[in-house]
């Protein structure tokens, strides 16, 4: 018992430091953006990193304090609103806009950050060894999955700006 104890507390430790780091890189993505939706998005992110690490360090605390995974659900955001945000913000894009190489670098460099986190999430979920546990990562690994999603789509924009609006306004002509 006191091995797995201490096995789930060095993931909880991981996934700590996974999203410290993820806040950090977004924060300084975010403050080095010169597009306004690149912006609002890299922050929107950092601000969700921030609420994952506080979630884990919470866990933590409990499972040192109590040798147990809290009772009761753990409410993880599936992503859905930063969704909304980009959503809402391509509507007021200007069509013209010229992609931004060092924004698609640190896009390129979130995307694979979102994809890391989404396998380890998805590896600790298969390890879980209680129930909240095991819906825990997974929840947290469906919100990484969206975030990876958000971002490919935002970096579909970036690199064609006009064949990204070409795109949209097809995909709501046909229906599709």
């Amino acid at each position: 018992m006191a091995n797995e104890h201490e096995t789930t507390l060095s993931a909880l430790q991981t996934a700590i430091r996974m999203e410290i780091d993820g806040k950090e890189f977004y924060q300084k993505s975010s403050k080095s953006s010169r597009n306004p939706l690149g912006k609002e998005l890299l922050k929107k992110l950092a601000g969700e990193e921030d609420v994952h690490r506080k979630v884990f360090e919470n866990i933590y605390n409990n499972i040192r304090a109590k040798k147990g995974w809290p009772g009761g659900k753990i409410q993880v955001d599936t992503g859905k609103s930063l969704n909304t945000v980009f959503s809402e913000a391509m509507k007021e894009m200007d069509r013209n806009v010229k992609a931004i190489p060092g924004e698609i670098e640190a896009i390129q460099t979130a995307m694979a950050m979102e994809n890391k986190t989404f396998d380890y999430y998805k590896s600790q979920g298969g390890k879980a060894t209680f129930g909240a546990e095991k819906d825990f990562y997974e929840k947290l690994a469906i919100q990484e999955e969206e975030h990876h999603r958000v971002l490919l789509e935002y970096f579909e924009f970036l690199k064609n700006p006009a064949a990204y609006f070409v795109q949209k306004e097809h995909h709501s002509l046909d229906g599709g």
